[in-house]
């Protein structure tokens, strides 16, 4: 398997990840962390095991001890492509009629302290906090903190997803044309995303005329029609684990000068947008550096979602790029950067690309340009 398509980094990079994770932990004055299946689980030991009925979770302690995984004995092979074999993570498996929220509270010192991650689903919360002297808390804190700094490895897979995304990109205008639906195109795409290497389509959204004007609308039977501005929103995974994201506008035909003038203005409010990303700048300062252009221009009102989120193993997940976020940017963290403007019963447009902090200002791992492109 090639370096660009492995399921997993190295063990290595996992077992710093718990070692950071076992820092911050006793940072927070806590005695561990109770990680179930999703995002956080695959970060820490590159596990893709799901959430069942069935209770899996990695334990985390603060000190001394091995991380463990309670696991159900059917389960076990759902751990076989992460890191736990190689890390040494004990492995407390369990069968049908043993408890296997009495195997984490064994796995605990007596009157641990311990944090959940915020996806464990209430079918597993609920038992857990039953064992336990203290009531659980949220592990956001802990985990935000591992997860907002991507390291060389995550940056490469996002550099990777970024220009598979920008190909997709590069191919619309094979399929976005007048009479056919915005479902028809959005097949079209989902198929490219994953001849693109992406794992899947996890989101596409075609926004054509009056649909463009509804930021999350997805895909309709809508027939494409001459003239028409049309907001294409995609994304999905490439190995392992790691997403793309980016918009781009397209004019089925040469756009009135009014719409040309009012998305000029959306170039530059993205454009200030991401020269504006540095470290040390705040989070909500490059929300106010993209709206402050589309204010003065009278747009203020059709911008009305955040400026961007963070992306890595989650298409949203933090930093949040959005007013009131004094969160201070630093090198490693990752997040997209998308004003739009929305004129509802007419059109829409938005620009998107996913930037990373680096030492002196931010890299795009989005590529294709960013004018209305007519097709």
């Amino acid at each position: 398997m090639s370096a660009h398509t492995e399921a997993r980094f190295s063990a290595d990079v996992y077992g710093k990840r718990l070692e950071r994770a076992a820092e911050l932990t006793r940072a927070a004055k806590l005695d561990a962390l109770l990680i179930t299946p999703g995002p956080d689980l695959r970060y820490l030991i590159g596990s893709r095991a799901q959430s069942f009925e069935r209770l899996t979770c990695l334990v985390v302690p603060a000190s001394g001890e091995t991380p463990s995984v309670v696991i159900p004995k059917l389960e076990l092979a759902s751990l076989s492509g992460s890191a736990a074999g190689e890390l040494g993570l004990r492995l407390l498996d369990w069968t049908d009629g043993i408890d296997p929220y009495r195997i984490v509270k064994s796995a605990l010192n007596a009157g641990a302290r311990v944090a959940v991650d915020d996806t464990m689903p209430a079918l597993h919360l609920l038992p857990i906090a039953d064992t336990l002297t203290a009531l659980p808390v949220s592990a956001t804190p802990v985990l935000r903190e591992l997860r907002m700094s991507k390291d060389a490895s995550e940056i490469e897979a996002l550099r990777r997803a970024g220009a598979a995304i920008d190909r997709v990109h590069a191919r619309v205008g094979e399929w976005l044309r007048a009479g056919r639906t915005e479902a028809e195109v959005a097949d079209d795409i989902t198929a490219a995303i994953v001849e693109e290497g992406h794992t899947e389509a996890a989101f596409v959204i075609v926004g054509s005329g009056p649909n463009g004007a509804d930021p999350h609308h997805e895909v309709s039977d809508r027939r494409i029609e001459s003239g028409d501005i049309v907001v294409v929103d995609i994304g999905g995974p490439v190995e392992p684990g790691y997403y793309s994201d980016s918009t781009r506008t397209y004019a089925v035909g040469e756009p009135d000068l009014e719409i040309a003038a009012r998305y000029a203005v959306l170039e530059q409010a993205q454009a200030a947008a991401v020269a504006a990303v540095r470290p040390g700048a705040t989070a909500e300062s490059i929300d106010a550096a993209a709206r402050n252009p589309l204010s003065e221009a009278g747009f203020g009102e059709n911008f009305i979602h955040r400026t961007g989120h963070g992306i890595g193993l989650s298409v949203h997940e933090e930093p949040y790029i959005v007013a009131g976020n004094g969160i201070t940017l630093e090198s490693g963290m990752a997040f997209s950067v998308e004003p739009g403007i929305y004129f509802r019963g007419e059109w829409g447009a938005r620009i998107e690309d996913i930037v990373v902090v680096t030492d002196d200002g931010c890299e795009s791992v989005n590529h294709r340009p960013h004018g209305l492109t007519v097709v």
